[in-house]
């Protein structure tokens, strides 16, 4: 017997929950996806904001071609001169303060946090790490450590010690920050808790605490970098620089790949005490290096940062119903938030089933609806998915009783 594709996912893949999507895809192309019967999803989330540039984009694919061509892995991290690599953590250099010239590949997100926890360690010759409640590093075991929701952790003690959480954007939690403390790692804008924007003095004041204390501040940018909230990178529109910066999800087009950045100063602690003090067999993979230095391009040819402001605009002057309570974000990340995941479920539900929609919740806010699509979606596809969105909250929630929604 034959098992279908759905009938071995189910069977042989190990599952991370008891009710996955399973939404079976055969193709994808710009923002949607296409079923085996030729169904088209339109994709609000990006994969959990990874195809900022949609899926298959043809320069990223004609990138991936040629680098198949010559050689795929070669040896570990670190070791061989490749072209395409170097060339990479050059762009990357290009886009950011001069002393972040020194770019660590690695093979995902929770990888790169990894090296930049070390790293800081490394620096400083402290232990403690400081992260925020509620905030999404990763799940292994050091990302998770300092993963900022217990129920999400607590299977898995013991984790790292010496972590602190504070809460985030609040001022008076900053003094927690000692010499004692070798990193505050903090995502630039919150995701998982449901897109929390910080406000304005907030990560100026958390510069200056870190750089009076001489703990490093380290920006997980690897949801909200790479564009997705109308700049580059986040940390440019709050006036301050980090000394480490992790990226991943957006760079690859598609590819796995992460990165931690710093300075070559900081950098070189890997190099001594001992030798291959941070090492990989994959990370600075050629194929996806080539996979992210076209997505890089592309993202600075067609100016995709530049066009994110405004079509984040066209999705908050649509998406208005007495159902919706807020709707919160930067760019094109953005939490429409609902009185409840009870209602919400539903209505994400109905989405894909009747609409086409694909769309999610978040980890530690699951009242709130997850927008963060393509960068490349046109003016015409916000349209149709706002009416669709607007067309399921209508049939879950109605219009009844429920107080008017607001924009944040």
């Amino acid at each position: 017997m034959v098992l279908t594709p759905r009938q071995l996912f189910l069977r042989h893949q190990a599952q991370t929950s008891d009710f996955p999507l399973l939404l079976e895809i055969e193709r994808a192309e710009g923002v949607y996806m296409y079923g085996p019967n030729g169904r088209r999803y339109l994709d609000l989330i990006s994969g959990i904001g990874v195809s900022n540039v949609g899926h298959r984009h043809p320069r990223v694919l004609a990138g991936i071609q040629a680098q198949l061509d010559k050689y795929l892995h070669l040896m570990v991290y670190g070791e061989l001169v490749q072209a395409v690599p170097a060339q990479l953590a050059e762009a990357i250099h290009k886009t950011l303060p001069a002393q972040l010239d020194s770019v660590f590949f690695t093979n995902s997100g929770t990888e790169a946090i990894e090296g930049a926890l070390k790293l800081a360690k490394r620096h400083t010759g402290r232990t403690e790490l400081i992260s925020c409640l509620n905030a999404y590093h990763g799940s292994t075991h050091g990302a998770l450590s300092i993963t900022g929701s217990e129920s999400f952790k607590n299977s898995f003690r013991p984790l790292l010690p010496d972590v602190r959480h504070i809460r985030h954007n609040e001022l008076a939690d900053l003094a927690f920050i000692t010499e004692r403390t070798a990193a505050v790692v903090i995502e630039t804008v919150q995701g998982e808790a449901g897109v929390r924007v910080p406000s304005p003095g907030y990560l100026p004041a958390l510069r200056a605490r870190c750089s009076e204390v001489g703990a490093l501040l380290i920006l997980d940018e690897i949801q909200c970098g790479y564009g997705r909230t109308g700049t580059m990178w986040a940390f440019e529109q709050f006036g301050i620089e980090p000394d480490i910066l992790v990226c991943a999800k957006g760079m690859g087009g598609g590819m796995p790949i992460g990165a931690f950045i710093s300075s070559t100063e900081i950098m070189s602690g890997f190099k001594t005490n001992p030798i291959l003090g941070h090492c990989t067999t994959f990370g600075g993979h050629p194929v996806s290096c080539a996979a992210a230095l076209a997505t890089l391009q592309v993202m600075q040819d067609e100016k995709l940062a530049e066009g994110v402001d405004a079509k984040a605009v066209r999705f908050r002057e649509q998406l208005r119903h007495p159902a919706i309570r807020a709707v919160r974000g930067r760019g094109l990340l953005m939490a429409v938030e609902f009185d409840s995941f009870a209602v919400l479920k539903p209505i994400i539900d109905y989405a894909l089933e009747h609409e086409g929609i694909l769309t999610d919740w978040f980890l530690f806010c699951d009242n709130s609806l997850r927008l963060a699509p393509p960068l490349t979606i046109s003016e015409a596809e916000i349209d149709d998915a706002c009416a669709a969105l607007l067309r399921a909250i209508e049939h879950i929630a109605g219009g009844g009783g429920v107080a008017p929604g607001r924009a944040s």
